[in-house]
């Protein structure tokens, strides 16, 4: 039997979960696959409206991947896959611009292009975030600067006023004296690609639910996995042990008033072509296989 595929995620629970054993005490035959990430950062530079739904559409190569719960929904709406429906994750996330920058309150970010992944978490996020302030047209999305390492490295070359960003780069632009503007959490969801065996994704997350608790308990110990997927530009100047644990994994479910909230959400903002959402049928698009 082929062995079943991860592809970490920017966050610590799979490092963690395969430091500590868990996926091999869940009996779990796995490997890590780099979909997205690069030392040197050139996957980041996918071009102008190439995100986070554009991998799904074009096929990962992982049985278990995660994004933004709502290109996960339209994702699995479509046919990409399926939204694993029993755990979710909460990130923390910002808008960023240096600290020299004259822009010190969101309503100052009117006419300002922000950086942010295209039809990934940033761009979604950074809408919801910013509507509170601004007008509809005074919100103005870059997404031509790559996707979470690339904006931020783009930001502190002062190549970009302002940026969308979470998980370590969020961290390392409050360590680097970066001015956060404005808070942006967003929900991520799981998405299960192919016909992998259901108990293998049971136990994958049965060993993700250990780690999370590890992590609760000492996320001291573990924030140094950021560097495991940081540019190796920027490993020195890293003082991890000042930044917090990130993206945190809830083991309930994500119900279908939440699909379908997150839809009509995605509806309204008209993010996707007409026709383009699938079916929004949530029992067409999940997987339901609680852990144990």
């Amino acid at each position: 039997m082929a062995k079943f595929v991860i592809a970490p995620h920017m966050r610590l629970q799979e490092w963690v979960a395969e430091e500590k054993g868990y996926f091999a005490a869940e009996g779990l035959d796995y490997e890590f696959r780099d979909e997205i990430l690069s030392k040197d950062g050139k996957k980041h530079d996918l071009g102008d409206k190439v995100g986070a739904y554009q991998t799904f559409e074009k096929g990962r190569s992982t049985d278990v991947s995660c994004a933004c719960h709502w290109t996960v929904n339209v994702a699995a709406s479509n046919g990409h896959g399926k939204l694993y429906a029993d755990a979710y994750s909460v990130s923390p996330a910002g808008i960023f611009v240096p600290a020299e920058s004259a822009i010190r309150e969101p309503g100052d970010l009117a006419g300002v292009p922000i950086s942010v992944g295209y039809q990934s978490g940033s761009h979604y996020s950074t809408i919801q975030a910013l509507e509170q302030y601004l007008k509809p047209e005074e919100i103005k999305l870059s997404f031509s600067d790559g996707l979470l390492f690339k904006r931020m490295e783009l930001l502190i070359d002062r190549e970009v006023p302002a940026a969308s960003l979470f998980s370590g780069p969020y961290y390392f632009m409050e360590q680097l004296g970066f001015r956060k503007i404005i808070d942006q959490t967003f929900m991520i969801a799981s998405m299960i690609t192919g016909d992998p065996d259901p108990e293998d994704v049971r136990k994958y997350f049965q060993a993700l639910r250990r780690a999370q608790r590890d992590i609760d308990l000492r996320p001291d110990l573990y924030t140094h996995y950021y560097k495991k997927e940081f540019p190796e530009r920027f490993l020195e100047q890293m003082d991890t042990r000042r930044w917090g644990p990130g993206e945190r994994i809830v083991f309930e479910p994500y119900t279908k008033e939440v699909y379908e909230e997150s839809f009509e959400w995605i509806a309204q903002h008209r993010i996707f072509g007409e026709g383009e959402m699938g079916s929004g049928r949530y029992e067409q698009a999940v997987l339901s296989l609680p852990v144990k």
